[in-house]
């Protein structure tokens, strides 16, 4: 995936997370709560992927300057 668009991704998930946790604070049911810790487990999963995608990708590339090159 086109780092760029991994960043921009990044970004949108950690503001959704941000704006799902103030939304868990102003909830005023336990119903409404509840809904929205489920919609923000979803998100911090997301973000997580996220991480761990552009984690790998900054570790094979590192792995790929000590890599031997072929002669031919």
């Amino acid at each position: 995936m086109y780092l760029p668009a991994l960043a921009r991704d990044l970004y949108k998930s950690q503001k959704e997370v941000e704006s799902l946790e103030l939304q868990v604070e102003e909830a005023a049911t336990i119903q409404q709560q509840e809904q929205l810790k489920d919609q923000l487990r979803q998100a911090k999963a997301e973000l997580e992927q996220i991480h761990k995608v552009m984690e790998g990708r900054k570790e094979h590339s590192r792995a790929s300057l000590y890599k031997p090159k072929s002669l031919y």
